[in-house]
């Protein structure tokens, strides 16, 4: 309905929409055709502003009343292959065509949104044709499964905050639409508070499946795959015995000068793909709305290969599951061409959508009334408020356990089910009080102690149910189903099992200190990763079908295969199996570089993940000479929240090389173990983290914080926590990467600042030798001299003194400096982890200042530890967090969701007290790498505080809408726990 200042509406009998289409793939413009048809069938003009050909629209609309006009005013996610997002290029992309160009974008749509006398503005999902609405004075509705917002979220944390603000002029921009129609498989869209639900929008048959293959001349006895990639990956080439025996497949997307083997029909570019899939036995593809909706429209199984970073993807892939329509195929394994394997299992399921289709037909009735003057939006929230919400939640806020902003039924079913904890206090406390007893009959411990672990004892539970999985057939939650088969596939009971723990850390004082030597306080969390390993003769391996089918191709018998389930994998978008020959790691007889190995997990970013389990094993054959003659199956099970900087990572590959190494009979003690771990992370990995998370994970104790100068890896001690003094974490809901842009220019930041201090200090060392007789006593003193030598020399930022900072360097070190320039100069940051990009700017001054002073301050912190009991003791604590935490912000590691938690704990502080016994919390500040995740609280310990940490989480939820997840409680780092060897009681099973 257009804003008339006297109030006058559009005619019921005709209307005119405007119907804005992203520039994402063909899927968005197939589903607008089916909502544009009804319209126009309905007897209305639609104007579609789309940069889709125009068979896409032709092809089912001949009518007078469509309008194409030829635009695209965003980009979506810019692809290098079928397969593959660029999440940089596709952030600049993005801001060459709709940031740069905004204010002429935004004056030419107005115009024209006048000039055609629009009466309602449609967008699937075009950001700023909404804000173009609003200034036309027209309303605008939003209708799509996903929006730019959440999707670019995560290529911000890639790419550097220095994005960001094209994020948040996303979710402004969405914010001016009235509502949303959101269809099935839809993502968490945080900036429509208002929104209307309806069917899956399919385009309808025009032939029938027999029809088609008679057209095509292909029998019914056939077996039939449509190949739909909407292009091919990069370099690839399709060969004959792909296929299985007998089968045929039909290719959409393929160039004119394409050359098929015999059994691959090439489609024409204009083919109706919907009649096609209703005419085949199985799709391989990758995931899309139109690729799935139409899969469970018409009953096809689908074998699909994940894309990389399309946040879209696990929604419609858990929909697609759910309704036993979907075949994971590993990217490895299609570019090879082991499909049969995958294809035999495609055909055997059955599908069992039963849902509506119909969702073009109701979303074009919900916009004709709306375009009349229906109010679908609910009263309760203005504009002002909308525009609230988009701005706190439109970025920032991600996929974690907890969240429930409108979140699909599967999806939270998923969390609940797999034990995820949300983060709740009073789920906790009887977590911690109802210790689950393990079942003894069916399992003996033949090595190690329980320790008295809830955790543990529910891991090893979780193993005795395994045997079970495929009795649970009644389960209706198949994704859960597949990843506890694949588990129950993995082990030969009758053989030893080795299980290992490893906890997460909460960074008390520190943080990003470390890889500038300084001294760490760190806390082993209550939460922890559980890793089961078994070794088989590779002849007595069960091996995965496609694994098999691996095997078999190369024709050398059985041989050494690793094979890995993660539990909770479907919740981060990670392929939750992962399997590999471990001659892989083999290159002429030695272990490949640790180069190779990046690149071979780097391949399939879904299963990425492997490379933090996975690499342990390369480390310890390259590290220690380790060869592995047999088998290993390993399930891992964390309860280590990603994303929240409290070292999820570290406790994955502490636990996983912990497990290897028991199974193997290998001793290592704590501190190497460690030393190890984190050269899967830097070197395999490729995230430059210092090695204080590993640290803690494999030498933590229960309640003390472990106290160790990183350089490299010094443990000084262990610190109890006096009784009086708790400390808590609480997530800002905001994920955090060590591996993201921001982190790894403040260490390169540091790591210049060190080379120009050293370089003035040799500057004035020469100096002061050349002119030694010249000069006055004081200043050719030897001492001076040898602080000089020392500084000349320096290894370690935090060596040098924060009063030797200030007199001599401080006003010597630039602000920031250009990559080029510094090389240039100095040549080498001299750090083994990170390079400097030539074009990019790096901060200098504030990231080389942090580390020296955050030396200092977790010195002070230590010693007031132990000082005597008082509230001037717990200020003074509280005091130095919140110093740390400003110096985080003014390196670039600050976020808005961490500021606010450490306001929340201001706020608490500094309330009305009447007596000085009544106070509770007395600082906090951001942890680990920053730029989001957890922050550390301090306080004393008592129910009055923890109340206040409780009315926190609350406030927090009510202005972000997200539940914040707490972290309190300890327990023991991976050397303390040790390992147990457990097996199955061979009477237990009847």
């Amino acid at each position: 309905m257009r804003i008339e200042e006297k109030g006058e509406c559009a005619s019921i009998k005709h209307l005119i929409f405007a119907y804005y289409v992203t520039g994402h793939g063909f899927g968005h413009a197939t589903r607008v055709v089916e909502v544009v048809r009804n319209l126009i069938a309905a007897g209305h003009d639609v104007h579609v502003v789309t940069g889709a050909p125009d068979f896409v629209f032709n092809s089912e609309i001949q009518s007078s009343r469509l309008s194409l006009r030829k635009l695209v005013l965003d980009c979506g996610a810019v692809q290098a292959d079928a397969l593959t997002v660029d999440r940089l290029a596709s952030l600049q992309k993005y801001s060459e065509t709709a940031v740069q160009p905004r204010d002429s974008i935004l004056a030419t749509e107005v115009k024209w949104l006048n000039s055609i006398k629009a009466d309602l503005v449609v967008s699937d999902v075009v950001p700023v044709a909404c804000r173009a609405a609003a200034e036309a004075g027209i309303r605008s509705v939003c209708v799509t499964n996903f929006s730019w917002d959440f999707i670019y979220a995560e290529y911000v944390m890639a790419a550097g905050y220095n994005h960001r603000s094209i994020v948040w002029q996303i979710a402004e921009d969405y914010s001016h639409c009235e509502f949303l129609i959101r269809l099935p498989g839809y993502c968490p869209m945080p900036a429509f508070r208002d929104v209307i639900d309806v069917p899956l929008v399919v385009r309808r048959l025009h032939k029938s499946r027999k029809e088609v293959r008679k057209e095509l001349g292909i029998g019914e006895d056939v077996k039939l795959v449509i190949l739909n990639f909407g292009g091919q990956p990069a370099g690839w080439k399709l060969k004959e015995d792909y296929l299985p025996s007998g089968w045929l497949c039909l290719v959409c997307g393929a160039s004119d000068t394409q050359e098929l083997p015999p059994n691959f029909v090439k489609l024409p570019k204009d083919a109706y793909t919907p009649d096609l899939i209703a005419a085949s036995d199985c799709m391989l593809g990758k995931i899309g709305y139109g690729t799935v909706s139409e899969a469970l429209a018409y009953k096809l199984p689908f074998v699909f290969v994940r894309r990389d970073y399309f946040n879209e993807e696990p929604f419609l892939r858990n929909m697609l599951e759910f309704y036993q329509s979907g075949v994971e195929m590993i990217r490895r394994d299609l570019l090879i061409g082991h499909w049969k394997p995958y294809l035999e299992r495609a055909i055997s399921l059955k599908p069992c959508y039963e849902g509506g289709i119909n969702g073009g037909e109701v979303a074009s009735h919900i916009l004709q009334e709306t375009a009349i003057g229906k109010n679908y939006a609910s009263d309760k929230l203005s504009g002002a408020r909308r525009l609230r919400d988009a701005i706190i939640l439109g970025y920032q806020l991600q996929r974690v356990p907890g969240r429930d902003v409108s979140i699909p039924e599967w999806y939270t079913n998923a969390e609940n089910e797999l034990g995820l904890s949300t983060g709740s206090p009073t789920s906790q406390a009887r977590e911690s009080n109802a210790i689950t007893e393990f079942c003894t009959d069916d399992f003996e411990i033949l090595h190690g102690d329980l320790q008295g672990l809830s955790d543990t004892m529910s891991f090893l539970n979780s193993l005795v149910e395994l045997n079970n999985v495929s009795d649970s057939e009644k389960n209706s939650e198949k994704r859960q189903m597949r990843e506890h088969k694949a588990a129950a596939g993995l082990f030969n009971w009758e053989e030893d099992i080795f299980v290992t723990r490893a906890p997460g850390r909460l960074d008390v004082m520190g943080g990003i200190a470390d890889y500038s030597g300084s001294l760490v306080l760190q806390m082993p969390i209550r939460e922890a990763c559980h890793v089961a390993v078994q070794r088989n003769h590779p002849s007595k391996h069960r091996l995965w079908k496609h694994a098999l089918a691996r095997q078999n191709a190369k024709g050398q018998g059985p041989m050494p295969v690793l094979q890995i389930v993660s539990y909770g994998s479907e919740l981060s978008n990670r392929g939750p199996t992962f399997d590999m020959d471990l001659s892989d790691f083999m290159e002429e007889g030695k272990p490949i570089s640790y180069e190779k190995a990046k690149k071979y997990f780097a391949q399939d970013p879904s299963q990425n993940w492997a490379a933090y389990v996975a690499g342990t094993i390369l480390v310890l054959m390259k590290e220690l000479g380790v060869r592995f003659e047999d088998s290993i199956s390993m399930l891992v099970s964390s309860a280590v929240p990603e994303g929240k900087g409290v070292s999820s990572s570290a406790s994955v590959e502490v636990a996983s090389m912990s497990a290897i190494a028991a199974a193997h009979g290998l001793s290592i003690s704590p501190r190497d173990l460690a030393l190890l771990c984190q050269k899967v992370e830097n070197h395999i990995v490729g995230a430059p983290c210092g090695v204080m998370d590993q640290m803690t994970s494999a030498c933590g104790e229960a309640n003390k914080l472990l106290a160790m100068v990183c350089q490299p890896a010094e443990v000084i001690g262990l610190v109890t926590i006096p009784s009086h003094i708790r400390f808590w974490g609480i997530d800002s809901g905001i994920r955090h990467s060590v591996g993201g842009a921001d982190y790894g220019s403040v260490r390169i930041g540091a790591f210049m600042g060190r080379e120009i201090i050293k370089a003035i200090a040799s500057t004035r060392l020469s100096q002061s030798l050349s002119s030694a007789n010249g000069v006055s006593p004081d200043e050719s003193d030897n001492d001076g001299l040898e602080l000089l030598e020392a500084e000349a020399s320096l290894d370690y930022l935090c060596n040098l003194s924060p009063h030797r900072y200030e007199a001599l360097y401080a006003d010597q070190l630039p602000q920031s400096m250009l990559g080029e320039t510094f090389l240039d100069k100095y040549a080498d940051h001299r750090d083994t982890v990170t390079v400097i990009d030539k074009k990019r700017t790096y901060g200098v001054t504030a990231a080389a200042k942090h580390p020296v002073y955050e030396n200092f301050r977790v010195k002070a912190f230590k010693a007031l530890l132990t000082s005597a009991t008082s509230d001037e003791q717990l200020t003074a604590l509280g005091e130095l967090l919140y110093q740390c935490h400003y110096s985080y912000s003014a390196c670039g590691l600050g976020s808005d969701g961490t500021n606010r938690l450490v306001e929340l704990v201001q706020e608490m502080q500094h309330g009305k007290v009447s007596r000085v016994e009544d106070r509770t919390l007395y600082g906090a500040k951001i942890t680990g790498g920053g730029s989001g995740g957890t922050v550390c609280v301090v306080g004393r310990n008592s129910l009055r505080s923890s109340q206040h940490i409780l009315e926190i989480q609350q406030r927090y939820k009510k202005a972000t809408g997200y539940l914040p997840f707490i972290f309190e409680g300890s327990s023991p780092g991976a050397g303390k726990f040790g390992f147990l060897r457990i097996r199955r009681r061979v009477s237990s099973k009847s």
